[in-house]
């Protein structure tokens, strides 16, 4: 089967991407076509405001966190059913792995040979724009550059625009979006703010596609996303479920909220039943959970409350000091801590499994890909053995941990990090079990020894 699909890409981050996507699916959305949305690279905010639009999950597409087959494998599975794909690109469409284009939007475009539509914000400048899309085209021979569109153009502007890069570069424009100041999106430390903190985003949502109808070609679009050539079948090599069924607590309320859906999709494959809980509000973990998931998040915006939620506090602590299999990923980590300076400044004891404290360093750390190396047998892999994974992080801890070795891609740069026994992985590093089944496979193993040996 041929999924239509396109890539919405951009020169660099704060083109409007995420604002074009967004009402590019909300009018396919209208038009009852069914669209599905994905992610290129590690970002878990943007899926978020897919997912608003699309009443389903966004997938994030990561070449280096997943690998190649894995992509393509999400793309051709999430796809059956539904209408066009919507790939939104992240950075700058070669922005890569070191100052290459391995890893990068283009480098997604290439391998599941997806038409590229250049973003292209249109403020303060004419003929240029011209050139930029000149120069796009022309940094690599196969540019995969299908199409333009503008962001921030004025109506009276455009035709002439129009006219100008289709005959300069060849390259066909689809239409524009011009200045929304009632529908922008913002932004703070972490990307765009999440979708439930917008104002009125169902209204934002509504104007976008709208304006979309009136000043974008959308059929012309799905011409080009049809023109997308088949994708090879993918085999997925599933062990067999586990008949235990060891129940998983993920924590899923406004502080922790950073998941990759396919990387909980496998965990159910793999046999464990998912049930979210509230480190803010609930007083207890769910009944019978043999595991925990702690993601990432805000922990630093929602301190006073995650502290004041001392029930709550008091269960993780006995859960995870009785070994129940944890896995903690950055703000999930930080929940661990002795303490936590949140976003005021002021310190908040939190679960305290961690004897470490935790800070706001004032600027962003650590950032971007790394292959971690255990150095100690643990919860997700042995001694030896490495992970694909991602940091990116503000907040500071007094205790990273040293389990690891994480080595930055292309680079010389490495350092110790992350706490891993039997029973617990915590670190700033995010993983996406996708590209390390086996590290999904241990842990729901654990999972379900936890549960054979505490059962009734």
């Amino acid at each position: 089967m041929n999924p239509p699909r396109l890539l919405f890409a951009a020169p660099a981050s704060g083109c409007g991407k995420t604002t074009v996507t967004c009402a590019v699916l909300q009018a396919l959305v209208n038009r009852g076509l069914d669209p599905v949305a994905f992610k290129s690279g590690p970002d878990y905010i943007d899926p978020m405001f897919h997912a608003e639009v699309l009443g389903v999950p966004s997938r994030n597409l990561d070449l280096f966190l997943m690998g190649e087959q894995a992509v393509r494998r999400s793309l051709r599975q999430n796809c059956a059913g539904h209408g066009p794909a919507i790939l939104e690109g992240a950075m700058g469409y070669y922005d890569g792995a070191a100052l290459s284009s391995e890893l990068s939007a283009w480098d997604l475009a290439r391998r599941t040979a997806t038409p590229a539509v250049l973003v292209v914000d249109g403020r303060g400048a004419a003929r240029s724009l011209a050139a930029v899309v000149k120069g796009f085209c022309a940094l690599e021979e196969e540019h995969g550059i299908r199409g333009v569109l503008f962001n921030r153009v004025s109506p009276m502007f455009y035709p002439a625009l129009k006219d100008c890069v289709e005959e300069e570069t060849g390259i066909p424009v689809y239409g524009y979006l011009p200045v929304l100041p009632d529908a922008s999106l913002e932004s703070r430390h972490l990307g765009l703010i999440t979708a439930a903190e917008v104002s009125d985003l169902r209204g934002k949502l509504s104007a976008l596609a709208a304006q979309a109808e009136k000043s974008i070609d959308l059929d012309g679009l799905l011409a080009l996303a049809r023109s997308a050539p088949d994708l090879p079948p993918e085999e997925e090599n599933i062990p067999a479920s586990h008949p235990a069924r060891p129940r998983i607590a993920v924590a899923r309320d406004e502080a922790f909220c950073f998941y990759y859906a396919d990387a909980l999709e496998l965990l159910e494959k793999l046999g464990a039943e998912l049930v979210s809980f509230s480190p803010l509000r609930d007083e207890g973990l769910p009944e019978g959970c043999a595991g925990l998931y702690l993601g990432g998040g805000y922990p630093e915006l929602y301190g006073a409350a995650l502290a004041n939620n001392t029930a709550m506090r008091r269960a993780v602590r006995l859960a995870v000091n009785r070994g129940m299999p944890t896995v903690a990923e950055c703000g999930g980590f930080l929940y661990l801590h002795r303490t936590l300076s949140d976003a005021d400044g002021v310190d908040r004891p939190l679960v305290g499994v961690l004897p470490a404290a935790a800070w706001n360093q004032g600027k962003l750390g650590r950032f971007g890909y790394i292959t971690l190396t255990a150095r100690t047998e643990g919860l997700l892999c042995g001694a030896g053995e490495s992970l694909p994974a991602h940091e990116f992080h503000y907040w500071e801890s007094d205790r990273p941990g040293a389990d690891f070795h994480a080595q930055k891609p292309r680079s010389k740069r490495g350092w110790d990090c992350a706490w891993h026994t039997p029973t617990l992985y915590a670190g700033f590093p995010h993983v996406h079990f996708c590209g390390c089944q086996q590290a999904a496979e241990r842990f729901v193993a654990a999972c379900a020894r936890y549960h054979g040996e505490n059962e009734g």
